[in-house]
């Protein structure tokens, strides 16, 4: 009876594996080694202990200064400070980078002797000193070794001697020793009872610079002029100590930069004062000396009216004068280079405000331009425009001057004609009184000038001593309880996720080194070869794992790939041929073929299975029964089919063809006529005859034996089976060198995502998912 075919033809389909299940796949075979990440991070947690008890604390010092200026409408100036001449304006991040600058940090490096560091040794290394260091070094004449040396071993006799590295010197004296003349100056009472101290002695340089780097300023906000300073050293009072002084050094600066034109202004004054007092000393005596011999003793009320006129004449022209002579040193200033100029130019006399704020514009740029000058190129853009700000101030200021002189030039002349007409009319007072007029008007004129000079001299000094910073500590320095560095926490993270990241490294780089199948995915990626059945990694020792008694994970996969042979039958009646081969050797065709023999056998099944691998027979050996007639006889002619036929002990419905004896020529065998009707006479005696071929990357046993088989289970081994036959099995797919070859998993191990184990209870078997299935589902339910 004609059957319909089409319900037992196969449709080969590939299930590809999703993202999901390749994440799950990929974390329960790392959960899998789930003692290795325990391990792992547990010994890198003892590490980080230790490391951090041998690390130096880091502590972190701060302190905060307010910054002045005027152009963030600050307080108004005190009353001492109205009477400054100049009063730049300060920009907040001008001031940063001064407070950042290597000549303040080395003035506090020098004043506060940094570039010695004291160290006293603990069980966990050593640790900084400052304050608490008993003795200080002072370094008179220092050789290049000492910058070189090891840390000084300094260690106390008694309360008057040392010993450096092993050699005795004297308390507080200058000494000449190895590394220079040195001098121990101790800073408390020492005896032998002391602890040693190390020493260690750094350059100037490389001391100044590990301190800005790690010194921070920065302002508190954008519209703020607070500067919030930093800085992490080992020991806090040395941390607060260096800020201080670096505020200290800072304030000092700024108040000698703005004492400088005072000091230019009252050294000029002192020059005139000195010239004034000489002549009008000369002055005196003279009109002591006229009165003396021409018997004068008073003028005429008239001549007297003319003297004091011409008095305040004069002393306008002497004003005017002074004038014109602080107008040329202030074109003598613009005019020279700003690197051969003696400070600011002093301004007496001058009140005119344009030209006062002129000169302070141009003082701030050319300071601005010689800070540009020494980081960037001359043909800097922004250098050429603080340049062209240069010359256009310049201009404005020579212009300004121009017109001040020309009115000056003009008052000068106006008051040189009013003592002309004057001096007209004394010229009819009697000859006497106009001598000793003369000679009374210049002394009236030196004097009135001394007396100003005088006066501008108090002026000037009282603004040199009212002179104060343009900043204000807020708060002074201060360090904080807890170190902050190392970072306990972070460092501890840091540490778990290095001792994850060891197993992962090593399993990864197992994989990438590995070249063999590891899971499924390896498989579906490289070939569209249908995949039958997956196999667990056997547990047990024994060859045969199928038995109506063994309801183990590995049987019931077994019987799983028996249902599933019923998809590679074209017809529902009629024997079935089946060809199990591999690549390479020891993959488990020969322990699959003989347990899907076994498990055909337990369902009333005629079976019979061939141990075609005439070169290196198994399954004799797993059967543990002796060699005898067999195909390689029946190949030849020497036996009949019945001959060959042996039931296998202890199972019914289940027998075997033994290979006989190894034949010189396999191939030539099987290539013979008898194969075919050694076949044709099987498929009339059983229900399903089991060929174990020989691999198929080695030999071409298996390829010769194909047309005979009705369907192909090639093996595929988990940790075994290269990569690279992957290929071939997909050529051999392809190009249907064998019937409906189908691939069967070996030895699968649990920690692919389709493993599952089974439970029985009573005579009822279910679906159970292992626990390391449910601590999976555990870790991704938290992703």
């Amino acid at each position: 009876m004609a059957t319909n075919s089409s319900n037992y033809s196969y449709v080969p389909y590939q299930l590809m594996d999703t993202g999901s299940t390749q994440i799950r796949a990929t974390l329960l075979r790392y959960v899998r080694y789930w003692y290795w990440f325990v391990l792992s991070v547990g010994t890198l947690l003892i590490v980080a202990f230790f490391y951090l008890l041998y690390q130096q604390p880091i502590y972190k010092s701060t302190a905060s200064l307010l910054v002045k200026d005027e152009k963030k409408g600050l307080d108004s100036e005190s009353m001492l400070k109205e009477l400054e001449i100049f009063a730049p304006k300060k920009v907040v991040e001008n001031e940063i980078e001064v407070l950042k600058s290597y000549t303040l940090m080395a003035r506090v490096v020098q004043q506060l002797h940094l570039d010695v560091v004291y160290y006293r040794e603990t069980p966990f290394g050593k640790r900084e000193l400052f304050n608490q260091s008993p003795v200080r070094l002072i370094i008179e004449q220092a050789n290049p070794s000492l910058y070189t040396a090891d840390p000084l071993h300094l260690a106390f006799i008694d309360k008057n001697t040392v010993s450096l590295n092993g050699q005795r010197y004297p308390l507080n004296q200058s000494v000449k020793t190895p590394y220079g003349r040195l001098r121990v100056f101790p800073r408390q009472p020492v005896s032998s009872s002391t602890e040693p101290v190390f020493i260690q002695v750094f350059e100037e340089e490389k001391i100044v610079n590990g301190y800005l780097k790690v010194l921070k300023a920065e302002p508190t906000s954008k519209a703020s002029t607070v500067i919030a300073l930093s800085l992490e050293t080992a020991v806090q009072d040395k941390g607060e100590a260096i800020l201080n002084r670096l505020i200290d050094v800072y304030n000092e600066a700024a108040v000698l930069d703005k004492n400088r034109v005072a000091s230019n202004t009252l050294n000029f004054i002192e020059e005139r004062l000195q010239l004034v007092a000489g002549e009008l000393e000369s002055v005196e005596k003279g009109v002591e000396r006229y009165k003396s011999a021409q018997g004068i003793t008073d003028l005429t009320s008239q001549a007297q009216g003319f003297l004091e006129t011409v008095q305040r004449n004069d002393a306008e022209m002497s004003q005017v004068s002074i004038q014109l002579g602080a107008l040329r040193e202030i074109e003598e200033y613009i005019h020279q280079q700003p690197g051969h100029r003696n400070g600011t130019p002093a301004t007496l006399g001058l009140s005119d405000p344009t030209l006062i704020n002129l000169i302070q514009t141009a003082t701030k740029l050319e300071a601005q331009r010689n800070e540009l000058a020494q980081t960037v190129p001359d043909k800097n853009p922004l250098l050429r425009t603080v340049d062209a700000q240069i010359r256009a101030i310049k201009a404005d200021i020579n212009e300004n001057i121009g017109t001040m002189r020309a009115m000056l030039t003009t008052a000068q002349r106006q008051f040189t004609r009013t003592n002309q007409t004057i001096e007209g009319t004394i010229r009819t007072i009697p000859a006497k009184e106009r001598a000793l007029l003369n000679i009374t008007r210049q002394q009236a004129i030196k004097n009135d000038l001394y007396t100003y000079l005088l006066r501008k001299r108090e002026e000037t000094a009282v603004s040199f001593a009212s002179t104060i910073s343009d900043s204000r500590v807020i708060d002074v320095a201060r360090s904080e309880a807890k170190p902050t560095k190392p970072n306990k926490p972070l460092t501890y993270l840091l540490f778990m996720l290095v001792g994850l990241m060891i197993p992962i490294g090593i399993m990864s780089s197992r994989d990438v080194i590995n070249n063999r199948v590891i899971r499924r995915a390896d498989v579906e990626a490289q070939t569209q070869t249908p995949i039958l059945g997956e196999i667990v990694r056997k547990r047990s020792p024994d060859s045969l794992v199928v038995s109506s008694r063994v309801n183990s994970v590995i049987a019931e996969q077994i019987r799983a790939l028996r249902t599933n042979l019923s998809f590679l039958r074209d017809h529902r009646a009629g024997s079935q041929v089946l060809l199990f081969t591999s690549s390479i050797n020891g993959e488990g065709k020969s322990f699959l073929s003989l347990n899907l023999g076994a498990s055909l056998a337990l369902v009333g099944s005629r079976t019979v299975i061939l141990e075609m691998d005439l070169r290196k027979p198994q399954l004799r050996n797993s059967l543990d029964i002796d060699n005898g007639l067999g195909l390689s006889n029946y190949l030849i002619g020497e036996t009949t089919v019945e001959a060959i036929i042996q039931p296998i002990i202890g199972n019914d419905n289940y027998y075997i063809v033994r290979s006989g004896p190894l034949p010189p020529n396999p191939s030539e065998l099987l290539s013979g006529v008898r194969l075919e009707k050694l076949i044709r006479e099987l498929r009339e005696r059983f229900n399903y005859v089991i060929i174990d071929a020989p691999p198929v990357g080695l030999v071409t046993d298996a390829q010769l034996i194909a047309p005979y088989a009705d369907a192909t289970l090639y093996i595929v081994r988990h940790d075994v089976t290269p990569r690279n036959y992957l290929k071939m099995i997909e050529m051999l797919h392809r190009e249907k060198r064998f019937n409906k070859l189908n691939i069967v998993l070996n030895d699968v191990g649990d920690s692919e995502p389709n493993y599952y184990s089974y439970g029985q209870k009573g005579n009822a078997y279910g679906y159970t998912n292992t626990k390391k299935k449910t601590l999976l589902d555990r870790l991704l339910s938290t992703t």
